[in-house]
């Protein structure tokens, strides 16, 4: 399954159940100044989950661009060494504001993961914020995930919040095992899931609203929040351990691979180059500059970082604009903005 095909098929699902699809909002949040970028789906939705907003639907669905790459989200250094962190990436989400909750939430992305993608149920692993017992009871009685495949992490784990203030809760994660072959144990306290154990999916359930001092007020409504990564579930439905062997990234690779004159189309260094030219070229389509501060600084750290390994190795040509034509290209389906631009 391509990433577009599973773009559309997420879309499709959820639209079939009465979700409203919304368009992917701009990696520049709009008068949030608690935020440098979109850094999950969400965030367009705040003011609805604060109660300061109403709109005409209850529920939502999304394919969400999102930079993790500053702020209280940083996967920048990480990106290269493993397999599936990113700078950039795509977050496919449903939304409930005020109309569904946990049992629901669940019992959608149990039937997509294991109907629609047709991945076997033992495959994979869930994870629960500790106090939740609402949850791991829907797992083990409604769903029938068994018990030890079911994990209660703490609060850095599975208590989610998009930034240092606002909309937060219990989540629920999905994990996807990889295979014996990979190193990694099962999602637990103390364990260490290794790129064997990758989480695919987290399913948020917003409760809370976090004042500046740390303080949880209840919301209006009791909302759902979820993100699926697409470059993940691409790997997982490609037959693939890593992001960068799927369809999204390796055009971009072999491009890089060729204006730096490497065949190991292994090297981490391509990854990087990889990832930071889509996180680029999206920060700029949305508008950001490379400068010395805030957003501006961010993406001249992500272009300088993409540059030294090119030239690690050995690049002597423009590499990054002479890969932009492939990323347009493979992108443009998914963002028309980038015809444009």
């Amino acid at each position: 399954m391509t990433g577009q095909e599973l773009r559309n098929k997420f879309l499709q699902y959820f639209k079939d159940r009465h979700h409203t699809v919304v368009a992917s909002y701009t990696l520049v949040p709009k008068n949030d100044p608690t935020l440098l970028f979109t850094n999950a789906g969400m965030v367009q939705f705040k003011d609805i989950f604060l109660g300061d907003e109403k709109r005409e639907y209850t529920r939502a669905v999304t394919v969400q661009k999102c930079v993790r790459a500053g702020g209280k989200h940083n996967d920048l250094e990480m990106v290269g060494r493993t397999s599936r962190h990113h700078t950039f990436f795509e977050m496919l989400g449903n939304f409930s504001f005020g109309d569904y909750f946990k049992k629901e939430a669940i019992a959608f992305a149990w039937e997509l993961l294991t109907e629609n993608y047709s991945i076997p149920e033992e495959k994979l692993w869930i994870t629960v914020f500790k106090d939740d017992d609402e949850s791991e009871t829907i797992w083990r009685e409604d769903i029938g995930v068994p018990a030890e495949r079911i994990s209660r992490l703490d609060e850095e784990d599975n208590f989610w919040t998009m930034g240092d203030t606002g909309p937060c809760g219990p989540c629920s994660e999905i994990y996807y095992d990889h295979g014996p072959e990979i190193e990694g144990s099962p999602p637990a306290i103390g364990s260490d899931p290794g790129d064997r154990f990758v989480e695919i999916w987290n399913l948020v359930f917003a409760q809370f609203d976090r004042s500046q001092d740390g303080s949880l007020s209840p919301l209006p409504s009791p909302c759902v929040d979820t993100g699926l990564g697409l470059e993940r579930m691409a790997a997982v439905l490609q037959g693939k351990h890593s992001n960068f062997e799927t369809d999204l990234f390796t055009p971009l690779i072999k491009d890089a691979a060729k204006f730096c004159g490497t065949k190991d189309l292994n090297n981490p260094s391509l990854k990087v180059i990889s990832d930071h030219l889509r996180a680029s070229a999206f920060l700029v389509a949305d508008g950001v500059s490379a400068s010395n501060e805030g957003r501006g600084y961010v993406l001249r750290r992500i272009i300088r970082r993409a540059l030294r390994h090119a030239n690690k190795l050995g690049a002597e040509k423009p590499v990054m604009s002479s890969m932009v034509p492939t990323l347009v290209k493979q992108m443009s389906d998914a963002y028309p903005i980038l015809k444009k631009n």
